[in-house]
């Protein structure tokens, strides 16, 4: 587990990294992707996920499922700096044979779930959790979705099971950088209050900054405290494309790109 400077240092280091994985496969969503950082830094350096890299199916796992697979490209670095799979991979996203692509699937080790149709993470999280429940598992079971695809209906629908079936070892946490496609979420469809949302449903809500780490941790340490009898949902306050000028506060950022040049100058930047 690492402390609080390494913990930052290294958020620092997957912002770049996903950058230079975007200069390199423009197909990838980079303002998704980086607006998560945080919130991967801390479930995978801050001691909260139990996992193995050498043995990524390990029966006594904790369960990770992206369900903003689009929107994950931060993880590719964290998993090769774990040892997941070569870190050589990280040089050539999105060629033809590479492990890597501009939408992930379960062919790369430490993906649990086909990641490519957005909606359904919290269903299938909700099924992992109760067949875990059933066994008495105290593996748990952690879902990163986007505020904006909480319009899709089916992940409602596993919300109202996962309530009504006390999923405790169930956390969902909400990467709520108030964006969706095309818009602001309030201009499109407004999902405030969304804490209030799923409290209704039978969960525990909390809200915290996503990214700062110093109260990430907290939050996602609580989703494994004992004695918990609700799922739990974090709404992680965050920004789409953080850091990056041209990204940061524009209603289209999720489909931009940046130009390899201008990564280039950012990674020099941000290293200084």
């Amino acid at each position: 587990m690492m402390n609080a400077t390494e913990l930052e240092s290294k958020a620092r280091w997957v912002w770049r990294e996903t950058l230079k994985l975007h200069a390199l496969c423009q197909e990838t969503r980079i303002a998704s992707s980086l607006s998560c950082a945080e919130i991967l830094v801390a479930l995978y350096y801050g001691g909260v996920l139990r996992f193995d890299p050498k043995e990524p199916l390990w029966e006594g796992r904790d369960r990770f499922v992206i369900s903003k697979g689009h929107g994950s490209i931060s993880f590719y670095p964290i998993l090769a700096d774990l040892g997941f799979f070569d870190p050589a991979e990280l040089q050539r996203p999105g060629l033809p044979g590479a492990l890597l692509k501009a939408i992930p699937d379960p062919h790369i080790p430490g993906y649990e779930t086909v990641n490519g149709s957005l909606g359904h993470g919290i269903g299938v999280a909700a099924g992992m959790a109760l067949g875990l429940k059933a066994k008495k598992s105290g593996s748990a079971v952690f879902v990163l979705a986007g505020d904006g695809e909480l319009y899709e209906g089916a992940m409602w629908e596993g919300v109202m099971f996962a309530g009504h079936q006390r999923l405790s070892n169930l956390c969902v946490i909400v990467d709520n950088n108030r964006q969706c496609m095309l818009d602001y979420c309030r201009n499109v469809l407004d999902l405030s209050p969304l804490g209030a949302k799923f409290e209704a449903f039978g969960w525990e809500a909390l809200e915290v900054d996503g990214h700062d780490l110093g109260a990430l941790l907290p939050a996602l340490e609580s989703a494994k405290r004992l004695g918990r009898k609700k799922p739990l949902v974090i709404i992680a306050n965050t920004i789409k494309g953080r850091g990056v000028p041209n990204l940061e506060g524009q209603p289209l950022c999720h489909i931009f790109n940046v130009k390899a040049d201008d990564v280039a100058k950012l990674v020099r930047e941000e290293s200084r």
